[in-house]
């Protein structure tokens, strides 16, 4: 593999993607068979197609699984099993009409929303809504049972705004890096990008969707109808919760100090700090926490507890098996070589700078599903011609984020969080492409007009 080169041309890499997508959507939604074994046929018949030399492809194939899985497994697991604690303690129910109470029944999702924006800040998309997830099924059981994706997509929609648009998330750092952005000018006009963003592509589009499919409550985190007699307080599952939280922000700190020198990194303190700042880490100690908060000091003990915990990975079993097949696929297209094809056909057109930075960060993605890679390489792609038009430094900050929104376009088949976002919510392939893959491409759109705005107004100045 170290010595092989790509023969074939755009072209044919791009209907070798085009087609190896539609066998999926095809075995999967007509010929019924399961998500996982499409997944990893057409995963290998990609990498034969596309030329990738015989001895190379189990390992492309079992490295791209398990270096998606890694990661998924970890957070899901660990989340589900939060989940599970909170739900079954009768915290989730509580905070759930806590929140009602306050917010009233018609503005529930937007308070979801508004309160998955914050945690987004610091937590990673998939982190963040997997922690998010039993309020949010908890809150719709309270009202009916019904408008999973008012709520969900409601989320959703905000974590993946913030994970894009809003340092410390990787892309943007990565992008401003690259670019030479100032980190500070980033982080202000992608709050400023994000928020309407998230508004018009995740809240309104979310009522929207909802009222056309009808969807009840996903079925996980329900332990039973029967709830516990001594359930904590709205505050004591705040405060489990927001431990994770309060956990990455800290790592998050410690991280952007010793990049500016305010901090030795080589300080056992802070290493430890960023250690325990890790989102699986934070995760963990969350679980052990509401282990004894949510478990031991309301009277459950040994077995009861470790039930409940083990009650949790089954359910989950498939997602992660699935979001890893689905990683597994775009590692073919990216070891294939069709993503750099197309963004060297695409850079040599010769458009303005920033429409290029959006367009080949769109293909990529679109390409080869990694939203952080179609980033990070669309950055590398354009950095030189960025330097070279001499932008001042707000509008270099308005190009890593128009690069951002390209990355974000159309999720689909090809992209981890397609498959973790639609089992988790309990929808079919057909329900999430016309839901979560067409509110990822109006957030890359809406994302992008908004950063022209931004970036007309700059040049103007």
């Amino acid at each position: 593999m170290e010595d092989w080169t790509q023969t074939l041309g755009a072209v044919p890499l791009l209907l070798i993607a085009a087609g190896a997508i539609a066998l999926i959507l095809i075995l999967i939604i007509w010929a019924r068979i399961h998500a996982f074994l499409v997944l990893v046929l057409v995963s290998l018949l990609t990498a034969i197609v596309a030329g990738i030399p015989v001895d190379g492809i189990g390992k492309v194939l079992i490295d791209s699984f398990s270096g998606t899985v890694g990661t998924v497994a970890l957070l899901v697991g660990l989340g589900a099993m939060l989940g599970a604690l909170v739900e079954s303690s009768g915290g989730a129910r509580v905070l759930a009409e806590k929140m009602v109470s306050i917010f009233g029944e018609k503005r529930a999702a937007l308070a979801l929303g508004v309160a998955s924006l914050i945690m987004g800040f610091p937590m990673f998309f998939d982190a963040g809504l997997i922690v998010m997830l039993p309020i949010i099924f908890a809150v719709g059981r309270r009202i009916g049972g019904k408008h999973m994706l008012l709520y969900g997509i409601t989320a959703a929609g905000a974590f993946s705004v913030m994970h894009v648009f809003v340092p410390p998330h990787p892309g943007p750092i990565t992008a401003s890096e690259t670019f030479g952005a100032n980190l500070g000018l980033v982080l202000l006009i992608g709050l400023v990008v994000a928020l309407p963003t998230w508004y018009l592509t995740g809240y309104l589009w979310a009522k929207f969707v909802d009222k056309r499919i009808p969807l009840p409550i996903a079925d996980l985190f329900r332990t039973d109808d029967v709830q516990p007699t001594n359930p904590p307080s709205a505050g004591t599952v705040i405060g489990v919760l927001a431990i994770p939280l309060v956990l990455i922000l800290l790592n998050t700190g410690a991280s952007a100090l010793v990049s500016t020198g305010t901090l030795d990194g080589s300080a056992v303190w802070v290493q430890s700090l960023r250690l325990i700042g890790t989102s699986q880490i934070a995760l963990l100690i969350a679980v052990f926490v509401a282990l004894f908060v949510l478990g031991t000091r309301r009277g459950e003990h040994g077995s009861a507890l470790e039930k409940i915990v083990d009650s949790a990975l089954g359910p989950i079993c498939s997602v992660v098996l699935i979001t890893g097949a689905g990683g597994m696929f775009g590692g073919v297209l990216r070891a294939s070589g069709i993503g750099d094809a197309l963004s060297d056909s695409l850079s040599a057109i010769g458009i303005p700078v920033i429409f290029a930075a959006y367009l080949i960060a769109l293909v990529l993605r679109v390409a080869q599903g990694s939203a952080t890679v179609a980033l990070v390489t669309a950055a590398g792609l354009v950095a030189p011609a960025v330097a070279a038009a001499g932008f001042s430094p707000l509008q270099t900050a308005c190009v890593v984020l128009a690069t951002a929104a390209g990355s974000v376009f159309a999720g689909h088949v090809n992209d981890s969080g397609f498959w973790l976002v639609g089992r988790l919510m309990g929808m079919d392939v057909k329900t999430t492409l016309k839901t979560w893959t067409v509110q990822q491409a109006l957030e890359s759109v809406v994302g992008f007009v908004l950063v022209l705005v931004v970036f007309g107004v700059v040049s103007l100045v």
